[in-house]
């Protein structure tokens, strides 16, 4: 039975939004049902971003989560924000490229990825969000890296095509990295 929670939360330009709307994408490729609910501050970039996303083999009540099974992080104050609202035994992983605070939690798994450095190592800093979406595809098993390429290719067909290689080389930087240090 699948009943993923997903909250991802950072600050408006790490691409939070974009984050989610892969992984609601990947479950609605992979037969699931989905919901996405985005919500920011109103600022253009720097503000808020959090987004909540649903996927689940059944129908979804409500997009609003309050207690997420899995957390993503991108920034310290999101860690203190949403740390405490991760359900026990869920997962929380952390942007540690910019989150230098430990989290206090002992009752859930807590991944540390250096997002924004494996984003530079790549060469692709914009793409860093894929790297995310990647990442967690590897460490939740709840999305597939072949449903994140197939949602990369519907989120910018048309006039952004050019994007899609680009997009899903960074999917695959991060599943990779997943899978091998936290791969089970």
């Amino acid at each position: 039975m699948v009943n993923e929670k997903l909250i991802v939360a950072g600050f408006g330009g790490q691409g939070v939004l974009m984050i989610g709307k892969m992984a609601a994408m990947s479950g609605m490729e992979n037969g699931m049902e989905v919901s996405w609910l985005p919500a920011y501050g109103s600022e253009m970039r720097g503000g808020t971003a959090t987004c909540s996303v649903n996927i689940s083999d059944s129908p979804i009540d409500s997009p609003m989560i309050l207690n997420p099974t899995t957390l993503i992080v991108m920034n310290l104050p999101s860690l203190i924000k949403f740390e405490p609202a991760v359900q026990p035994g869920g997962r929380m992983i952390v942007n540690s490229s910019l989150v230098e605070q430990e989290p206090v939690r002992t009752d859930i798994e807590i991944y540390k990825v250096p997002f924004n450095d494996l984003a530079a190592q790549a060469g692709n800093e914009r793409g860093m969000n894929m790297l995310v979406a990647g990442v967690y595809a590897a460490i939740s098993g709840t999305i597939t890296l072949e449903n994140l390429y197939t949602a990369i290719e519907h989120a910018f067909e048309g006039g952004k095509a050019k994007f899609i290689p680009g997009n899903q080389e960074m999917a695959k930087v991060g599943y990779n990295y997943g899978m091998e240090h936290f791969g089970k």
